[in-house]
């Protein structure tokens, strides 16, 4: 099973979308998926018309008492899972910090999932946390959608050091440009420099597009009602190339051996 994590410290950069949309998609191209809302506030939960059938705390799930496999919801769409969130979540980072090696508990708690799904998507709150260390532990892969702005790729260049001094060379980080305003000049002088910094930066772009954002109005993803739409070609566009980047690129002969 390959854990892909939609992350980013800012809020409000469209990481629910992407988790929505990237999920499905994963879905659709016949991988049993998982999509996990990390989230208290519960965007996905909502946007996929997913209520839990029962109500189960962050302390429970940390200290072992209920596994996830128990409280996975499935979505109107096939080969789509959900796990929903809970306002109880916003305390995630105070019972691990209870836990002997946080940072690997999440890991451990997917374990339950690993014969049943082939991936598993986690849209990740904002902010820097025990539970995003957890996350960042856990994932083979963090895709990051990032504002073009000064800040966002400040962002960006933390992170990269973060991963790089806990020795996780096996984590591929994905960013990519969301949001983007094509007629203002900034961005895109903005977006052509950090290209230049970071050459693994995804080839797609999401603009800033009142399609995109009437997803949270229609509760479904994209791909699934307007797949031919610029939206939907976008998001299979930006799928295409972390699949590739995920699934079915080799790791270099020189990477050292995972410590996951």
């Amino acid at each position: 099973m390959k854990i892909v994590a939609v992350t980013n410290i800012k809020g409000g950069v469209g990481k629910t979308t992407t988790a929505v949309n990237l999920s499905f998609l994963c879905a659709a191209h016949g991988r049993s998926t998982l999509l996990w809302d990390l989230d208290p506030q519960g965007a996905v939960t909502y946007t996929l018309r997913c209520e839990p059938n029962e109500r189960v705390s962050a302390k429970k799930l940390v200290a072992g008492k209920r596994e996830l496999s128990e409280l996975v919801v499935p979505s109107e769409y096939e080969r789509l899972d959900v796990l929903p969130a809970d306002f109880s979540y916003r305390n995630f980072d105070l019972h691990l910090s209870e836990r002997k090696r946080p940072a690997e508990r999440l890991l451990k708690m997917s374990r339950s999932l690993r014969d049943a799904y082939a991936a598993l998507f986690l849209d990740c709150p904002a902010g820097v946390s025990l539970l995003s260390e957890s996350v960042l532990h856990a994932a083979d892969a963090v895709v990051v959608p990032l504002l073009p702005t000064p800040l966002s790729v400040r962002m960006l260049v933390q992170l990269q050091d973060f991963i790089a001094a806990n020795g996780w060379a096996d984590l591929a980080l994905l960013p990519f440009f969301s949001m983007v305003d094509s007629r203002k000049s900034l961005h895109h002088e903005l977006i052509a420099s950090t290209r230049e910094e970071f050459p693994a930066l995804l080839a797609t772009e999401v603009p800033y597009s009142s399609e995109i954002e009437r997803m949270s109005l229609r509760r479904a993803p994209i791909p699934a009602y307007a797949p031919k739409s610029a939206g939907g070609q976008i998001y299979a566009a930006l799928w295409a190339e972390i699949e590739t980047r995920i699934w079915r690129a080799k790791a270099p002969a020189s990477l050292p051996s995972s410590t996951k």
